[in-house]
């Protein structure tokens, strides 16, 4: 990936441009972090940068070109400003420039300004190994100023100092809690993407108390964030908040929590229940309830059958053996044989599953 990103940016410069890698790469690159998140700048325009790339697969509004270059996807975005914040998120005007450190300023925090050139190079114009070095997320430019612009820095910061364990200077956490209420103004599908990061991170409980102290949680939606308990699992934080109507869930995320808060007061340990909700939603469950989750898996393998489609006799075959056609009668059938072989009253065999209906049913 690397070698490649380098082979893109001296594509640009053969034709008498200047780019650079920005953003997370750099930094992760510099912390020796793997990552696969390359972000080009460039002073060409998107108009050049169409009269240099075929592959263009899409242009932005703000400056952003997306091309594959050997078979990898790269946004490429031209150096700019950015005026008049319209919604606490999103610029109402951009001006395109040709200065690389005049488009670092408008980027959000100083450990993402560092740049790498066409020749592998680092270029740190605004301190961001120094920040890098000590650990702490500083906004670039007056926290005042630039979290009012884009609200969603407020939680950016957040997920970074979750996911990089940094600390946040001191100035900005003033002007988070300051300005925490703008994010109702931020899409929720936004704010649930980056609190998803935070959730699914193995240091979220760093995470989760910076949202509490920061006071972000009300503004959130999740004012129940300080009495939850903290579980390995994103679906399973989700799942205690309250939330499935505040945000908008995909259906399995959303059939995940409605099935993980049935369950969560239920013997999940029990082989009815184990079968009836499944593996999945179980060991969800075993996060809250502090039950071992081999001693789950150890259950679940003891059952004879996981879904009606186990039995080993087909419907198609009870039906000839009662010499009787499809109806309503097969579920009751299906119903019984399957809580007969799920307790063990019943051996999933063949034969042994005839000799039953016989007896039982085919007299009726």
């Amino acid at each position: 990936m690397y070698e490649t990103t380098l082979k893109l940016l001296q594509k640009i410069s053969s034709f008498g441009y200047k780019a650079y890698i920005i953003g997370g790469y750099p930094r992760d690159l510099y912390l020796k972090r793997s990552s696969s998140d390359v972000d080009i700048c460039t002073d060409a325009t998107p108009m050049e940068l169409h009269n240099i790339f075929s592959e263009i697969i899409y242009s932005s509004e703000y400056g952003s070109v997306t091309i594959i270059f050997e078979n990898i996807k790269f946004e490429i975005t031209t150096f700019r400003k950015e005026y008049n914040y319209k919604d606490n998120r999103h610029p109402d005007k951009i001006e395109y420039i040709d200065n690389l450190e005049e488009d670092l300023l408008r980027r959000d925090f100083t450990m993402n300004t560092l740049a790498i050139d066409k020749d592998g190079n680092e270029i740190d114009l605004l301190g961001a190994k120094k920040d890098l070095d000590k650990k702490i997320i500083r906004m670039v430019g007056n926290p005042k100023v630039r979290l009012k612009e884009d609200a969603l820095r407020i939680l950016r910061a957040v997920r970074f100092a979750t996911t990089l364990n940094f600390e946040l200077d001191p100035i900005l956490k003033i002007y988070i809690k300051k300005y925490g209420h703008f994010l109702r103004k931020i899409s929720n599908d936004v704010k649930k993407n980056e609190l998803d990061i935070i959730f699914s991170n193995s240091n979220k409980e760093y995470g989760i108390k910076l949202l509490i102290d920061l006071k972000l949680t009300n503004h959130l939606d999740i004012s129940n964030l300080k009495n939850i308990k903290i579980t390995p699992s994103m679906i399973v934080t989700w799942a205690q908040l309250n939330a499935i109507h505040k945000y908008n869930f995909n259906s399995i995320e959303k059939e995940s929590i409605l099935k993980i808060n049935e369950v969560k007061d239920k013997d999940i340990l029990d082989r009815n229940v184990l079968y009836r909700y499944g593996l999945y939603t179980c060991t969800m469950a075993a996060e809250l309830k502090d039950i071992d989750k081999r001693k789950l898996n150890e259950e679940f393998a003891k059952m004879p059958i996981r879904s009606k489609n186990d039995i080993a006799l087909e419907p198609v075959e009870i039906c000839k053996i009662l010499n009787k056609e499809a109806g309503p009668f097969l579920k009751q059938i299906i119903d019984d044989l399957e809580s007969k072989i799920l307790n063990d009253k019943l051996p999933n065999e063949k034969e042994e599953i005839i000799k039953y209906i016989e007896e039982k049913y085919k007299k009726s």
